[in-house]
């Protein structure tokens, strides 16, 4: 091997020069990145859906706001539809995929499952099996929880929360443990929901939001 002080002059010139070209390329690579927009899906039911309100008033119109006041560039698609379950979501997420290409899914789907009384089991693949669609489909997944009145019996209802929270541990996704924090849990809840005990009034949604953001902004 050759060895010539000249040549190793020669190859450290050019370390040095291509640092700050290399570091220059990174930084640039990074603010591309950081500006790129996001598209994100919710998949979710009535909830999400804006059901019994007046459009723009759900926390997924609240979130598109939020998003544009803080000039974070992202598209917001939502694809709930009132009284969803994880099985009607896990065969429209699918073509969902197919057509928007997410970077950011958003599920919020089991709270009509477990009105329904539906197979925990059941809810728990379902719900997993669409973690894993998003995530495969190159999409960050954030998982979004759901609590229950003990009515079907205080078994099922604590098995039921703790659904999300298995689901999210095995597929290592990010999990808001309940959408109605702040809401359901309050003194006096009966004046933030509707007639029906079930859904929020519209003055709920920004806590709904509120929840949602403290997990969904460092993902972006």
């Amino acid at each position: 091997m050759l060895h010539c002080s000249a040549c190793a002059a020669t190859f450290v010139a050019a370390g040095v020069l291509a640092g700050p070209v290399a570091a220059q390329g990174r930084t640039e690579a990074n603010a591309a990145t950081a500006a790129a927009p996001r598209r994100i899906v919710v998949l979710g039911d009535s909830l999400s859906a804006e059901y019994g309100l007046a459009r723009g008033s759900g926390w997924v119109a609240l979130l598109d706001q939020r998003l544009q006041a803080q000039k974070l560039p992202a598209e917001v698609v939502n694809a709930s539809i009132s009284g969803d379950t994880t099985s009607g979501g896990r065969s429209r997420l699918p073509a969902l995929l197919k057509q928007h290409r997410p970077t950011h899914l958003i599920i919020e789907l089991g709270g009509n499952d477990a009105l329904r009384g539906l197979p925990l089991k059941m809810t728990r693949e379902n719900l997993k099996a669409m973690v894993q669609a998003g995530k495969e489909a190159g999409a960050k997944v954030l998982l979004v929880g759901m609590q229950i009145p003990p009515n079907m019996g205080a078994s099922y209802a604590r098995d039921f929360e703790g659904s999300f929270k298995t689901v999210a541990q095995e597929e290592k996704v990010p999990l808001q443990p309940f959408l109605l924090a702040g809401v359901a849990d309050r003194p006096d809840m009966a004046e933030w929901f509707q007639g029906d005990r079930i859904h929020p009034l519209a003055k709920a949604h920004p806590v709904m939001l509120d929840n949602v953001w403290k997990v969904l902004r460092p993902m972006l």
